[in-house]
């Protein structure tokens, strides 16, 4: 496997606190590992094939049908992603996203009104559960966002979109910290 060319950091050590009680937070995540994984494999099977491959603390999250993202703040060596592709080979293909893709993280009791305001997933705790996943839009950029706590959730999108979003976040973070005043 060639060795990847050096990439230009996204928002690294990037953080916004809300306002005082509002108790919001933005960061961007540590860039980790973010496989995509395709097949006619089911999350139970996959996870055991994660533990195999030293990932056991990576999060499945449904990205479509057969289709799943793999995410962790571990990095992932190359020879650890080879043993993994050999693992799920004739279930699965796995493709390493980790170079294309930006985790922001979003926490505190203002998260579900700061992403209400830009996407149109429902993300009350008994429709989206934590562990729940859902490929959807904010305002205008295409995003994973993935249910990590109960109040807690972690945006998965592509580098290129990753400071657009970045900003868009930010507004709409002022507008929810007025609403929740």
């Amino acid at each position: 496997m060639p060795d990847l060319p050096q990439h230009r950091p996204v928002l690294a050590g990037a953080r916004y606190n809300g306002m005082s009680g509002s108790g919001l937070r933005l960061e961007a995540l540590p860039e980790g590992h973010l496989l995509h994984v395709l097949g006619a494999i089911a999350p139970a099977a996959l996870a055991a094939e994660l533990v195999k491959a030293g990932l056991a603390n990576s999060s499945i999250r449904k990205a479509g049908f057969r289709q799943w993202f793999v995410a962790g703040d571990a990095p992932l060596s190359p020879a650890g992603l080879q043993a993994l592709a050999a693992a799920l080979a004739g279930k699965a293909v796995v493709m390493d996203q980790s170079h294309g893709r930006v985790r922001i993280g979003i926490s505190g009791r203002s998260s579900r009104l700061l992403l209400s305001k830009g996407t149109a997933i429902d993300l009350d705790p008994a429709v989206f559960p934590e562990g729940g996943s859902a490929m959807t839009m904010v305002g205008h950029i295409s995003v994973q966002i993935a249910r990590t706590g109960d109040d807690s959730f972690e945006l998965t999108v592509l580098r290129s979109f990753a400071e657009s979003l970045w900003h868009e976040l930010r507004h709409m973070a002022a507008s929810a910290e007025k609403d929740s005043a």
